[in-house]
């Protein structure tokens, strides 16, 4: 059964095979927790972010690191759901993201 870490800690300053942020659709950047791995990983996030183009709420989609590296390897964008009262189905978007990001860190080789 694999095994899965929880680390307290500043994200950007990790080592790890993938970081996860709360990404927008754009997936070129924004604030909180997203910002500040976007201003660590350097203006080459946001281009791969671009290039990658819309990533709906649900999915998720990785980068490399960039700036982050060689701590870290990708970056793993996921969209939240936009909170609707609760019953807009936001509870199976999360639920989404969750899977979406183990699929993508498996795909990558994640450990």
């Amino acid at each position: 059964m694999p095994l899965i870490d929880v680390v307290q800690g500043e994200i950007t300053a990790e080592e790890t095979d993938a970081v996860v942020t709360a990404a927008n659709e754009s997936l070129m950047g924004g604030g909180g927790v997203d910002g500040a791995i976007h201003r660590a990983a350097g203006p080459r996030l946001a281009q791969a972010g671009a290039a990658i183009g819309r990533c709906p709420p649900g999915d998720a989609m990785a980068t490399p690191a960039f700036g982050l590296g060689p701590r870290v390897r990708h970056v793993i964008h996921t969209v939240g759901p936009v909170w609707e009262g609760g019953d807009q189905g936001e509870a199976e978007v999360l639920a989404s993201c969750y899977r979406r990001c183990l699929e993508v860190a498996d795909e990558l080789g994640g450990r």
